[in-house]
């Protein structure tokens, strides 16, 4: 064998030996890439798995909340808010959950049926439906309590119709058994058996029936012409509020609509108006009552109800408001009780009047009232026997109230 073959030798060795090492390195590495690759698939499987596990989780948890809406109550008593939510819900599962399909057709369907309004059009905008169906669940409950509230008041009408029916037969059959006691009254003056409602003409028919004398049944048969003149003028009810006010403003100054809620000041004009017709109509009234006396009765009793706006009046002209009272208290008292009532002062008194405007009639009477209280007002509150007692007159009521136009002659 020849040196060159050795060479040769050693060379095929050393290749030999490295091929082999970089094959068993190649070995290795695929190795290596197939374990890579093997967790890889591995790690993948188990992300795989895990959102698929998540993904159920949620899928279950969409079912269960939405399973509540296949039911009528759970829509009777469903807020705007369930209804919202469940949409939403609905919304995000019906592209992979059949049952999150159903469900969001039927919250379509009643929202449609229930608040008119379409879920097509509203889409997954929760706050927007949420509005939508509070607004129009507090109208309908708005609507509801009306309707509530007209039922209500239409019993309580009904009610009280039957309680008015009630009354009125009871008060009819009253005045049919007081119209058979009466009946020799009625029949003599002719008065009709409705006629009884009215309380004053009733209170005569029975002094006429209670009369012991022929005077006192004289004085009943007037008193019971005289209100059957009144019903043919103003009815079986008498005048009302309003036109007494009418009648009682435009002849007297000073009457104003708070006057009108006082019974007495109502019942005075009351009996002016009557005695006024009365006298229009002839009637001369008794010797004991004559007419005239009556519609001056009623007139003083207006004034005397009209004295807190003349005193207003009387304060507004002096300048005597509580606060100038006060202040000049200690000076008032030191005015001398001689020249309280002089002449010098009534006529400063009555051009103070005169400078406000008030009327010549105004003018005289409440100067005239001012002459008929000439006392000082220390002399009110001397005690003892020789005590001198204010005279009640008109005072204030003299301050803007004329005495009335059109009152019965004189």
């Amino acid at each position: 064998m020849s040196e060159s073959d050795g060479i040769d030798d050693v060379l095929d060795g050393g290749m030999r030996q490295s091929l082999l090492i970089a094959s068993r390195v190649a070995e290795t590495l695929a190795r290596r890439r197939q374990e890579l690759q093997r967790q890889r698939e591995q790690q993948d499987a188990q992300a795989a798995h895990e959102a698929q596990a998540q993904l159920a989780a949620q899928r279950s948890a969409a079912r269960a909340a939405l399973s509540p809406i296949g039911k009528d109550q759970w829509w009777d008593k469903a807020q705007p808010n369930d209804i919202a939510t469940a949409h939403a819900v609905a919304e995000a599962w019906k592209d992979h959950d059949p049952a999150a399909l159903a469900a969001a057709e039927r919250i379509r369907q009643e929202v449609l049926t229930r608040y008119g309004i379409d879920t097509r059009d509203v889409g997954p905008d929760i706050a927007y439906l949420q509005s939508g169906i509070e607004t129009i669940t507090a109208e309908r409950a708005r609507q509801e309590a009306l309707a509530l509230s007209q039922e209500e008041a239409r019993k309580a009408a009904t009610e009280q119709e039957k309680a008015m029916q009630l009354l009125a037969a009871a008060r009819a059959e009253e005045l049919r058994a007081q119209a058979k006691k009466l009946a020799p009254e009625m029949e003599r003056h002719q008065v009709p058996v409705e006629y009884l409602a009215n309380p004053e003409l009733a209170q005569a028919l029975q002094c006429a029936h209670n009369a012991k004398t022929p005077a006192a049944a004289a004085a009943a048969d007037a008193d019971i012409k005289e209100r059957m003149f009144l019903i043919g003028k103003d009815g079986i009810n008498g005048p009302d509020i309003d036109q007494l006010r009418q009648e009682t403003t435009a002849n007297i100054n000073g009457a104003n609509e708070s006057h009108f809620k006082d019974p007495e000041f109502v019942k005075a004009a009351k009996e002016m108006h009557e005695a006024k017709l009365l006298a229009e109509g002839g009637f001369q009234g008794s010797e004991r009552s004559p007419m005239e006396q009556r519609y001056e009765r009623a007139e003083k009793e207006l004034f005397a109800r009209l004295e807190g706006v003349g005193r207003e009046i009387e304060n507004r002209v002096t300048g005597n408001d509580s606060s100038r009272l006060k202040d000049q208290g200690l000076k008032a008292e030191s005015t001398s009780a001689t020249d309280y009532g002089s002449a010098e002062r009534q006529q400063a008194f009555a051009a103070s009047l005169a400078a406000t405007g008030a009327s010549e009639t105004q003018v005289r009477g409440r100067a005239a009232a001012e002459r008929s209280e000439a006392t000082h007002p220390s002399a009110a509150v001397i005690t003892g026997k020789g005590a001198v007692k204010a005279r009640k007159t008109r005072s204030g009521a003299a301050v803007g109230a004329e005495r009335t136009r059109n009152g019965p002659a004189r």
